[in-house]
Protein backbone atom coordinates (compact mmCIF):
# COMPACT_ATOMS: atom_id res chain seq x y z
CA UNK A 1 0.00 0.00 0.00
CA UNK A 2 1.47 3.48 -0.45
CA UNK A 3 2.56 5.74 2.15
CA UNK A 4 -0.34 8.09 1.56
CA UNK A 5 -2.61 5.40 1.76
CA UNK A 6 -1.49 3.50 4.88
CA UNK A 7 -1.39 6.92 6.80
CA UNK A 8 -5.03 7.54 5.91
CA UNK A 9 -5.96 4.20 6.83
CA UNK A 10 -4.19 4.25 9.82
CA UNK A 11 -6.26 7.52 10.82
CA UNK A 12 -9.46 6.35 10.15
CA UNK A 13 -8.13 3.55 12.42
CA UNK A 14 -6.68 5.02 15.38
CA UNK A 15 -9.47 7.83 15.89
CA UNK A 16 -11.62 4.48 16.92
CA UNK A 17 -9.50 1.88 17.91
CA UNK A 18 -7.81 3.97 20.55
CA UNK A 19 -11.58 3.69 22.01
CA UNK A 20 -10.56 -0.13 22.00
CA UNK A 21 -11.89 -0.39 25.66
CA UNK A 22 -14.30 -2.63 28.00
CA UNK A 23 -15.91 -0.89 30.96
CA UNK A 24 -15.98 -2.83 34.11
CA UNK A 25 -17.19 -3.65 37.39
CA UNK A 26 -17.89 -1.73 40.58
CA UNK A 27 -17.34 -2.97 44.04
CA UNK A 28 -18.28 -1.58 47.18
CA UNK A 29 -16.02 1.45 48.33
CA UNK A 30 -15.36 2.57 52.14
CA UNK A 31 -16.82 5.66 53.20
CA UNK A 32 -13.55 7.03 53.79
CA UNK A 33 -10.83 6.11 50.36
CA UNK A 34 -7.32 6.28 51.66
CA UNK A 35 -5.07 8.41 50.01
CA UNK A 36 -3.18 5.52 47.00
CA UNK A 37 0.62 5.51 46.09
CA UNK A 38 1.17 6.98 42.52
CA UNK A 39 2.62 4.38 40.46
CA UNK A 40 6.34 4.88 38.84
CA UNK A 41 5.86 7.08 35.53
CA UNK A 42 8.83 5.19 34.45
CA UNK A 43 7.88 1.81 34.81
CA UNK A 44 4.55 0.38 32.90
CA UNK A 45 1.60 0.40 34.00
CA UNK A 46 0.00 -2.75 35.48
CA UNK A 47 -3.32 -4.07 37.08
CA UNK A 48 -2.48 -6.95 39.48
CA UNK A 49 0.85 -7.25 38.16
CA UNK A 50 -0.27 -7.45 34.13
CA UNK A 51 0.07 -4.58 31.61
CA UNK A 52 -0.09 -4.06 28.11
CA UNK A 53 1.82 -5.41 25.43
CA UNK A 54 5.09 -5.31 25.70
CA UNK A 55 6.49 -5.69 22.11
CA UNK A 56 4.03 -3.64 21.09
CA UNK A 57 5.67 -0.40 19.01
CA UNK A 58 2.48 1.52 19.22
CA UNK A 59 1.96 2.81 22.99
CA UNK A 60 1.07 5.74 25.00
CA UNK A 61 0.71 6.59 28.57
CA UNK A 62 -1.24 9.78 30.09
CA UNK A 63 -2.96 10.87 33.11
CA UNK A 64 -5.21 13.15 34.77
CA UNK A 65 -6.37 14.78 37.96
CA UNK A 66 -9.97 14.70 38.53
CA UNK A 67 -11.55 16.64 41.06
CA UNK A 68 -14.67 14.39 42.08
CA UNK A 69 -15.31 11.40 44.46
CA UNK A 70 -13.31 8.18 43.17
CA UNK A 71 -16.28 6.52 43.12
CA UNK A 72 -18.01 8.76 40.85
CA UNK A 73 -15.09 8.66 38.54
CA UNK A 74 -15.26 4.62 39.15
CA UNK A 75 -18.93 4.23 38.47
CA UNK A 76 -19.02 6.86 35.06
CA UNK A 77 -16.03 4.12 33.95
CA UNK A 78 -17.75 1.10 34.18
CA UNK A 79 -21.38 1.94 33.49
CA UNK A 80 -21.36 0.67 30.10
CA UNK A 81 -24.87 1.11 29.08
CA UNK A 82 -24.36 5.13 30.07
CA UNK A 83 -20.86 5.25 28.11
CA UNK A 84 -22.36 5.99 24.93
CA UNK A 85 -23.52 8.99 26.69
CA UNK A 86 -20.60 10.66 27.30
CA UNK A 87 -18.36 8.90 24.87
CA UNK A 88 -20.00 10.34 21.46
CA UNK A 89 -17.90 8.50 18.87
CA UNK A 90 -19.66 5.26 20.57
CA UNK A 91 -23.09 4.27 18.96
CA UNK A 92 -23.67 1.24 20.67
CA UNK A 93 -22.83 -1.31 23.61
CA UNK A 94 -23.75 -4.30 25.43
CA UNK A 95 -22.85 -6.17 27.95
CA UNK A 96 -22.54 -10.06 26.37
CA UNK A 97 -22.98 -11.85 30.22
CA UNK A 98 -24.82 -11.26 33.49
CA UNK A 99 -24.05 -10.11 36.97
CA UNK A 100 -21.18 -7.95 38.05
CA UNK A 101 -18.24 -7.17 35.84
CA UNK A 102 -15.45 -9.62 36.91
CA UNK A 103 -12.65 -11.24 34.95
CA UNK A 104 -13.63 -12.85 31.66
CA UNK A 105 -16.74 -10.72 31.44
CA UNK A 106 -16.67 -9.14 27.35
CA UNK A 107 -18.70 -6.53 25.87
CA UNK A 108 -19.39 -5.59 22.18
CA UNK A 109 -19.53 -2.20 21.14
CA UNK A 110 -19.74 -0.18 17.77
CA UNK A 111 -18.35 3.24 15.99
CA UNK A 112 -18.47 4.68 12.89
CA UNK A 113 -15.39 4.96 10.73
CA UNK A 114 -14.89 8.09 8.10
CA UNK A 115 -14.42 7.15 4.96
CA UNK A 116 -10.94 5.81 4.44
CA UNK A 117 -9.18 3.28 1.53
CA UNK A 118 -10.33 0.35 3.04
CA UNK A 119 -14.41 -0.84 2.68
CA UNK A 120 -15.26 -0.83 6.41
CA UNK A 121 -17.48 2.02 7.18
CA UNK A 122 -17.82 0.87 11.19
CA UNK A 123 -15.33 -0.67 13.56
CA UNK A 124 -17.14 -3.48 16.00
CA UNK A 125 -15.08 -4.14 19.09
CA UNK A 126 -15.27 -6.58 21.75
CA UNK A 127 -13.81 -6.19 25.17
CA UNK A 128 -12.71 -8.85 27.45
CA UNK A 129 -12.13 -8.07 31.15
CA UNK A 130 -8.53 -9.87 31.94
CA UNK A 131 -7.60 -7.93 35.40
CA UNK A 132 -9.67 -5.72 37.67
CA UNK A 133 -9.41 -4.54 41.47
CA UNK A 134 -12.81 -2.48 42.35
CA UNK A 135 -11.87 1.39 42.32
CA UNK A 136 -8.47 0.40 41.54
CA UNK A 137 -7.05 -0.85 38.83
CA UNK A 138 -8.26 -2.49 35.21
CA UNK A 139 -7.27 -3.85 32.28
CA UNK A 140 -8.84 -5.45 29.16
CA UNK A 141 -8.18 -6.86 25.95
CA UNK A 142 -9.83 -6.57 22.39
CA UNK A 143 -10.34 -6.57 18.78
CA UNK A 144 -11.49 -3.39 16.87
CA UNK A 145 -12.78 -5.41 13.02
CA UNK A 146 -13.68 -3.57 10.30
CA UNK A 147 -13.72 -5.12 6.53
CA UNK A 148 -10.17 -4.73 5.63
CA UNK A 149 -9.47 -3.64 8.88
CA UNK A 150 -7.53 -5.60 12.20
CA UNK A 151 -6.37 -3.82 15.03
CA UNK A 152 -5.90 -5.54 18.62
CA UNK A 153 -5.56 -3.22 21.68
CA UNK A 154 -4.19 -3.50 25.31
CA UNK A 155 -5.30 -1.00 27.65
CA UNK A 156 -4.79 -0.49 31.37
CA UNK A 157 -6.30 1.70 33.95
CA UNK A 158 -5.14 2.84 37.53
CA UNK A 159 -7.03 5.08 39.60
CA UNK A 160 -5.28 6.62 42.24
CA UNK A 161 -7.09 8.83 45.67
CA UNK A 162 -4.55 12.24 46.80
CA UNK A 163 -4.98 14.32 48.60
CA UNK A 164 -6.08 16.71 45.64
CA UNK A 165 -8.26 14.30 44.11
CA UNK A 166 -8.31 11.39 41.44
CA UNK A 167 -5.64 10.30 39.57
CA UNK A 168 -6.21 8.45 36.40
CA UNK A 169 -3.70 6.83 34.66
CA UNK A 170 -3.78 4.83 31.46
CA UNK A 171 -1.74 3.33 29.28
CA UNK A 172 -2.15 1.13 25.71
CA UNK A 173 -0.54 -0.36 23.02
CA UNK A 174 -2.07 -1.21 19.34
CA UNK A 175 -0.81 -3.89 17.31
CA UNK A 176 -2.11 -5.02 13.77
CA UNK A 177 -0.90 -4.41 9.83
CA UNK A 178 -2.05 -0.83 9.49
CA UNK A 179 -0.79 0.83 12.76
CA UNK A 180 2.71 -1.38 12.37
CA UNK A 181 2.97 -0.09 8.91
CA UNK A 182 3.26 3.63 10.32
CA UNK A 183 4.26 3.88 14.08
CA UNK A 184 5.09 7.40 13.86
CA UNK A 185 1.47 8.58 12.79
CA UNK A 186 -0.98 5.57 14.92
CA UNK A 187 1.11 6.75 18.06
CA UNK A 188 0.03 10.34 17.70
CA UNK A 189 -3.44 9.12 16.97
CA UNK A 190 -3.07 6.93 20.14
CA UNK A 191 -2.07 9.91 22.19
CA UNK A 192 -4.57 12.20 20.80
CA UNK A 193 -7.34 9.75 21.54
CA UNK A 194 -6.03 8.84 25.17
CA UNK A 195 -6.20 12.48 26.20
CA UNK A 196 -9.45 12.72 24.44
CA UNK A 197 -10.67 9.84 26.54
CA UNK A 198 -9.02 11.43 29.90
CA UNK A 199 -10.84 15.01 29.31
CA UNK A 200 -14.08 13.66 28.66
CA UNK A 201 -13.96 11.48 31.99
CA UNK A 202 -12.65 14.68 33.93
CA UNK A 203 -15.41 17.11 32.42
CA UNK A 204 -18.04 14.31 32.68
CA UNK A 205 -16.85 13.26 36.46
CA UNK A 206 -16.48 16.22 38.12
CA UNK A 207 -19.59 18.16 36.50
CA UNK A 208 -21.78 14.66 38.76
CA UNK A 209 -19.07 15.00 41.44
CA UNK A 210 -20.11 18.33 42.50
CA UNK A 211 -23.42 17.49 43.10
CA UNK A 212 -23.09 14.24 45.23
CA UNK A 213 -21.80 14.21 48.61
CA UNK A 214 -17.80 12.95 49.16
Amino acid sequence: MPRTRTRSAVRAALCTASLVTGILGAGALPAEAAVSRVPDPTASLTCRGVGVDPDARVRHRAEILIDAPLRTVWKLQTDIERWPSWQAPVTSAERLDHGPLRRGSAFRWTTPLPPNPTPATRLDITSTVEQLRPHSCLRWTGPGVGEGLHIDGVHVWNFVQTSRGVRVITEETHTGPQVDADVPTATALLRQGLEAWLNDLKSTAEAAGHHRPR
